[in-house]
């Protein structure tokens, strides 16, 4: 199913930035312009990320390094 229509982005496409590190609209917008243009799936695709655990953000409760974890792990 797309979530953005202006630049063709699935749902699949969202989930799979997010696994890769994407926990915010912005950070999916700059994986893959989504969110950029007319703004409709902007709300569409926080839903998607708050059902989703993000690595970032859990290292970062950890008070672990964000950046340097997810360089090392790849």
């Amino acid at each position: 199913m797309y979530v953005c229509s202006c630049f063709g982005v699935t749902e699949a496409q969202v989930k799979k930035h997010a696994a890769d590190g994407a926990c915010t609209p912005r950070q999916i917008a700059s994986a893959c312009k989504a969110g950029t243009d007319c703004g409709s799936c902007v709300r569409r695709i926080q839903a998607i990320l708050g059902r989703g655990a993000c690595p970032r953000r859990e290292m970062a409760d950890q008070g672990r390094p964000v950046l340097s974890a997810l360089d090392e792990a790849a």
